[in-house]
């Protein structure tokens, strides 16, 4: 009696979770390849934001409003702004997460939407916000974004990332084993892998969406001096969104986000004089000396 009673009480149950399995797997893909797709060249192009609007489905207003600015090859761009500015909205524009609502994402003069999805993410080295990492080997995930990759190619990804002197302290170096969702390596290291993964698929473009909060101040620094330097070795284009100001500096061109809106866009020299939203997040994380050395760059 007792297992009828658990089948009647679990038939309901199974019913309602199979509908939405199978509401999932009829859903139609919202982004989509074009029939007739272009193909980029090999070389690095600008890539244009061009008066670029996002909704998200079902809601009333728009997230991204009038968005224009272009990153050239070699250039690092940076994004910031308060927490639901839409930086990381904005930049998951060009992958093609989601598609504008209206204007257009150029590389070069070929709108994304013009080539297929493979073509474009195969251009693009990711970072997400939060690392992730696969259950297998440090190795095992670091290909995972290039099965064929040298093993020079992993050691200079590691090298970059600050990530070469612990892994290489691990009992079995590029061999240990890694838990799934890498819960067997801290957060920095876990999100230093997950940079040493993007940057060994040695791509034109690379996007570090917050990638650098888990870090402390020394490895961040570090990395970013290592990065700058592959950038202009490899005239890559490179987007990081960021909280932190310190982070940015030295970006070539730093994009300012207020609700959806450019505030401004400049070095951070030419912020701290023209870009007031700018100035409110410098004088929250800056200390006196800071922006004092800040604006003496401005006046000089």
């Amino acid at each position: 009696f007792m297992i009828v009673a658990m089948i009647f009480v679990m038939i309901p149950r199974s019913a309602v979770s199979a509908s939405r399995i199978f509401e999932v797997l009829e859903t139609e893909p919202e982004i989509i390849d074009p029939e007739d797709p272009k193909s980029l060249p090999e070389e690095n192009l600008p890539i244009t934001f061009d008066h670029v609007c996002f909704r998200y489905p079902k809601a009333e207003k728009d997230v991204l409003e009038d968005i224009t600015f272009t990153a050239m090859p070699g250039e690092t761009v940076a994004l910031i702004g308060s927490t639901g500015s839409g930086k990381s909205t904005l930049i998951n524009l060009l992958p093609r997460f989601f598609d504008v609502t209206s204007g257009a994402i150029r590389i070069g003069d070929t709108d994304i939407r013009e080539i297929t999805q493979h073509d474009l993410r195969s251009r693009i080295g990711y970072v997400p916000q939060k690392g992730i990492l696969f259950s297998g080997t440090v190795e095992s995930n670091l290909k995972y974004a290039d099965e064929g990759a040298s093993p020079e190619t992993i050691e200079e990804a590691l090298r970059i990332s600050q990530a070469s002197d612990f892994v290489h302290a691990m009992p079995n170096g590029l061999q240990e084993p890694i838990a799934e969702g890498g819960t067997n390596v801290s957060g920095g290291q876990k999100q230093r892998l997950s940079i040493a993964r993007a940057l060994t698929k040695k791509s034109s473009v690379y996007i570090f969406d917050d990638t650098f909060s888990a870090l402390d101040y020394a490895t961040d620094a570090k990395l970013r001096e290592a990065l700058n330097e592959m950038i202009h070795a490899s005239k890559a284009t490179v987007f990081i969104v960021a909280q932190r100001i310190s982070t940015i500096m030295k970006a070539d061109k730093i994009i300012v986000l207020d609700e959806g809106k450019i505030a401004g866009i400049g070095t951070h020299s030419e912020l701290m004089k023209t870009c007031s939203v700018y100035q409110e997040i410098a004088s929250s994380q800056l200390n006196e000396d800071e922006i004092q050395s800040s604006l003496k760059e401005v006046m000089a």
